[in-house]
């Protein structure tokens, strides 16, 4: 059954790769085989991150400069991959941002940051991905959303939406991409330990206790915590998974 997860000789972009999630989930490929670049606006992050990839036992690890928010960052990142490892196979769209505000207080200026980073991106990098993961014969599109896609919170109208709008997204791509045999799904995470959470603890005091209390394992996530499912989901044993949007969670997505 291993060879179902062997992920040698193919290429994986993945967005904010260079930190939490991200970096997370760039391990789980390259655990499995796959050259893995790390795309992030942060060079020294960028570099940190992929010397642990290479430390982990991947191979051929490298990391690309760039702001997915502004336009035609994406297709000169997928034509530098493609053009430094020969192809691509793997696209996990995992850049993001938030701007914490009530709606009544969300800027355009604010919108569109967040629409732009988080969905936008989305959508440029897979468009822009698309041919190459056509030509490989077994592309995968990794799109990370949120328990903001089906909850709402207060101070994440914003990001809600952009999360949301990655889950309808990814099921486009699922029903438009399936005759060229690239899966498409989505990953909902629940409360994690990263940056942008350390930044929702600071703005609402009791969310700790909040989510300890309604999450079942009575435990935050961890970074660590996606390696798997991306694996997974880039792997033969998902060939026939599509469309889906999967929550990794704790149980939080399904606690009465």
């Amino acid at each position: 059954m291993s060879q179902f997860f062997d992920l040698a000789g193919r290429t994986a972009i993945v967005t904010g790769g260079n930190g939490g999630i991200g970096l997370g989930m760039a391990r789980g490929l390259a655990a499995c085989g796959a050259r893995v670049v790390v795309v992030g606006r942060n060079a020294e992050k960028n570099a940190a991150a992929v010397a642990a990839l290479n430390t982990d036992g991947g191979e051929g690890a490298f990391a690309l400069q760039a702001d997915l928010a502004e336009p035609g960052s994406a297709a000169r990142v997928v034509d530098e991959v493609v053009a430094r490892a020969g192809g691509l196979a793997i696209l996990v769209n995992n850049a993001g941002t938030n701007i914490r505000r009530l709606p009544q207080d969300v800027s355009d200026e604010d919108w569109y940051a967040v629409m732009d980073a988080n969905l936008t991106s989305a959508m440029r990098m897979s468009r822009a991905a698309y041919p190459h993961l056509k030509a490989s014969g077994h592309g995968r599109v990794i799109s990370i959303g949120s328990m903001m896609s089906i909850f709402g919170l207060p101070l994440s109208p914003a990001y809600g939406a952009s999360k949301g709008g990655i889950v309808q997204y990814t099921r486009s791509l699922a029903v438009a991409w399936g005759p060229d045999a690239i899966t498409a799904n989505a990953i909902l995470p629940g409360w994690i330990e990263t940056e942008l959470t350390a930044g929702a603890k600071r703005d609402m005091p009791d969310l700790n206790d909040r989510v300890l209390a309604r999450t079942p394992q009575k435990r935050w996530g961890l970074p660590g915590d996606f390696a798997g499912i991306a694996a997974f989901l880039a792997s033969d044993a998902a060939a026939f998974v599509t469309g889906t949007a999967i929550p990794v969670d704790g149980g939080l997505s399904v606690h009465g």
